[in-house]
């Protein structure tokens, strides 16, 4: 008979030992652009601020820069101290979502609320354009953070109660409330709190501008400042904030873009 634990291996859940890969590259709003440059190439950065670069054991690095969700297609352009680098964005159709909101709150919030978000909008943004030194020896893989099918659910254009709102930044895994939800890679956790919209939320740095979010969980079981190791339980999946049902959303940024977390798990 396997163990939980074995059992929550073979799912992907846990890790023995911490694997590595590069991201998968894709040239789309809200994708992810692995670029291979020279290693005499250097300062490389996004309207004057830096990007994430993989050191390679070879002559060459790897840029693996976060195209945001609202770029237009065309050419987006990175600098560098050999000149700019140009990344094509490419064409990609995302779904849409409509969604039957009971609280009325979380479509059309009250000014008091209005006001609440905007200073923790202000506290995340903050997160999101931070940059710390990296926290791996070589990129790593990521794993799934809960079991449960993925929801496609990133950069959909969403309609609650029949009104826009922005597209969906997260992927969302539909789970039951109380399941174990575990850091997808090493990093340090950098803010929890309990958000108007996201509910219970834990934010882990993983280095070089690349955070993951994790929101609407049932209870946190991390604090502030802790280092994790990939596997580790930071909390339970819920159904906290503005939702329609338990589920956990998982966000990640990088260089302040919000991507499909999808390009970070092996293929």
């Amino acid at each position: 008979m396997l163990s939980i634990k074995k059992i929550l291996m073979i799912c992907g859940l846990i890790a023995t030992t911490q694997t590595f890969a590069l991201p998968q590259d894709s040239r789309r709003a809200g994708g992810i652009a692995v670029i291979p440059v020279a290693k005499t190439v250097t300062n490389i950065t996004y309207e004057n601020k830096p990007v994430l670069v993989v050191e390679g054991i070879n002559s060459m690095n790897q840029i693996i820069f976060g195209i945001p969700l609202s770029a237009p297609l065309g050419t987006l352009q990175l600098q560098s101290s050999n000149g700019p680098i140009n990344i094509e964005v490419k064409p990609y159709k995302y779904a849409e979502q409509r969604l039957s909101v009971k609280n009325q709150d979380y479509v059309n919030p009250q000014q008091e609320q209005l006001d609440r978000y905007a200073v923790e909008a202000k506290e995340q943004n903050a997160i999101y354009t931070s940059f710390t030194p990296q926290q791996w020896k070589e990129f790593p893989t990521f794993i799934r953070p809960t079991a449960g099918k993925f929801s496609n659910s990133f950069g959909r254009k969403r309609f609650f109660n029949g009104e826009e709102r922005a597209p969906h930044s997260g992927l969302d895994i539909p789970a039951p409330v109380g399941q174990k939800v575990v850091a997808p890679a090493n990093g340090t956790v950098i803010a929890i709190g309990n958000y108007f919209f996201n509910g219970n939320t834990v934010l882990i740095d993983h280095g070089q501008g690349l955070i993951s979010m994790f929101c609407h969980l049932s209870k946190i079981d991390v604090q502030k400042g802790q280092k994790l190791q990939q596997g580790e339980v930071l909390g339970l999946v819920g159904k906290t904030g503005r939702v329609t049902g338990p589920h956990l959303h998982w966000g990640m940024s990088l260089n302040n873009a919000r991507v499909d977390p999808q390009l970070f798990l092996a293929r």
